[in-house]
């Protein structure tokens, strides 16, 4: 049977565990260590799916080590933990080679829901930058523009369009928005999805970019 091993790098030993308790109870083997040297020692002993970070290390910021291993190469799919929430903070996150980030205080159901994304997505890195038309998404800066026009999203609206942007042309299902968007506590049978997706739509104008696919979820196309 595959399994899908991550490693989670936190020098708090009750973070840890917490986070490594909510990870396996997600079906994910979970690798932890408390500082870079036991990170640098976990990632020699075997591949992993995901790197979760905390910014801070007893021997140093891990942005430093995540940006020397990105220019060798390693690819692996990187979340940072941090408690530093400015913008610049997490423009730097993203381009010291970082693929989501996640500021404390969390609900470690949404931190294991984007674990779970980013290990779907595998080594590949994907833009901050993301496009369709005259749609711009930057992950870095969480900005939205079109046609060049700033536009003002919630998180749940921000987080909806990035996730139908990183498989556009793709009909994404009500459940999978579910699962990457919110942290859990959203009740499945709700309209919750159908809601933010409304006032994205409002917020795009026309034309519009987001197709509803009957019975199926949405879709994210220039037509």
């Amino acid at each position: 049977m595959t399994t899908t091993r991550v490693l989670v790098v936190e020098d708090d030993e009750n973070l840890r565990f917490a986070v490594a308790t909510e990870l396996t109870a997600g079906g994910l083997v979970v690798v932890t260590a408390a500082d870079l040297a036991g990170a640098d020692a976990a990632l020699r002993e075997g591949d992993v799916a995901c790197v979760v970070f905390d910014r801070m290390l007893p021997d140093g910021d891990s942005l430093h080590f995540v940006e020397r291993r990105r220019r060798r190469g390693w690819a692996v799919p990187v979340l940072f933990l941090t408690a530093r929430d400015s913008t610049q903070d997490r423009v730097d996150g993203f381009a010291h080679g970082g693929d989501d980030y996640l500021v404390k205080p969390f609900s470690p159901a949404e931190l294991a829901a984007r674990v779970h994304v980013l290990c779907r997505r595998g080594g590949t890195p994907r833009p901050s930058v993301l496009t369709l038309a005259d749609l711009e998404l930057d992950s870095a800066r969480r900005e939205v523009r079109r046609s060049g026009v700033l536009l003002t999203l919630s998180d749940k609206e921000f987080s909806v369009l990035e996730v139908l942007l990183i498989r556009a042309g793709q009909v994404v299902s009500r459940e999978d928005l579910l699962e990457h968007c919110w942290d859990g506590s959203a009740d499945p049978v709700a309209n919750v999805v159908d809601a933010v997706v409304k006032r994205l739509r409002a917020k795009l104008r026309a034309p519009g970019l987001i197709h509803s696919v009957r019975g199926a979820g949405y879709r994210l196309a220039a037509e």
